[in-house]
C-alpha cells in the first residue's frame, strides 16, 4: 500500500498478510481526505484499528501535529514499528492495546478519529457511546462498517461513501 499525500507520497507501508487486516480502499482513503482536507497541520489524530497505518500514516504524512495509533496483534503492531522507523515518524505515536482499554485510559482530546475494526463483531456499538469524552470541539471522526451503522444520540453524519461492500462515514458528536 503507498501512501498518496504529503511528505511520504509514494511511499510503500509494508504489512503482514492477516485475515484480520482489511485496509481501506485507496478510493474510499482518497474520498476521506478530501472530506478532512489536504492538509492536517497542527490536528492530532487517534487511529484505534491501526492494521496497516494507511490512516495514521497518511494523516502524519499530511502534517498532522500528533498521530496516535492503537493496534492489539503483535505481528502487525511490529509491522507498524518497522514502518515508523523506515519513515522516521516522530510524530506517530504506537500503543499495542486493545481499543476500548486504550479509550477508558487515555486522557487526551482529538480532532480526528479513525474507527475502521474488524467487521461484524460489535465494536462499533461499544466504542462510539465512549467518544465524546475524547473529542475535542468540532472534531470528525471516520467511521468504516460493511453494514449500516446506528448512531448513537449525539452524532451526526456529515458525509457518507461507499467502496464494494465498505461503507465509509464521517460524523462528528454535536453534544446537546
Amino acid at each position: 500500500m503507498r501512501i498518496v499525500g504529503g511528505q511520504w507520497r509514494s511511499r510503500v507501508v509494508r504489512f503482514p498478510d492477516s485475515p484480520s487486516l482489511r485496509p481501506t480502499p485507496d478510493r474510499l482513503r482518497e474520498t476521506l481526505f478530501n472530506w478532512l482536507g489536504q492538509d492536517l497541520t497542527g490536528k492530532a489524530c487517534l487511529d484505534l484499528f491501526a492494521g496497516s497505518g494507511a490512516l495514521g500514516f497518511e494523516s502524519a504524512s499530511r502534517g498532522a501535529r500528533q498521530v496516535v495509533m492503537v493496534e492489539h496483534n503483535a505481528a502487525v503492531h511490529r509491522a507498524l514499528l518497522a514502518t515508523q522507523t523506515a519513515l522516521a515518524a516522530a510524530r506517530v505515536e504506537l500503543h499495542r492495546l486493545d481499543a476500548l482499554v486504550f479509550l477508558r485510559t487515555d486522557a487526551r482530546r482529538y480532532d480526528v478519529v479513525f474507527l475502521d475494526p474488524p467487521f461484524r463483531l460489535g465494536w462499533l456499538a461499544r466504542l462510539l457511546p465512549l467518544l465524546p469524552l475524547r473529542l475535542e470541539p468540532e472534531a470528525r471522526v471516520y467511521v468504516e462498517s460493511e453494514e449500516p451503522v446506528v448512531m448513537p444520540a449525539g452524532f451526526e453524519i456529515l458525509k457518507q461513501s461507499r467502496a464494494g461492500q465498505v461503507r465509509g462515514l464521517l460524523i462528528k458528536y454535536v453534544p446537546s
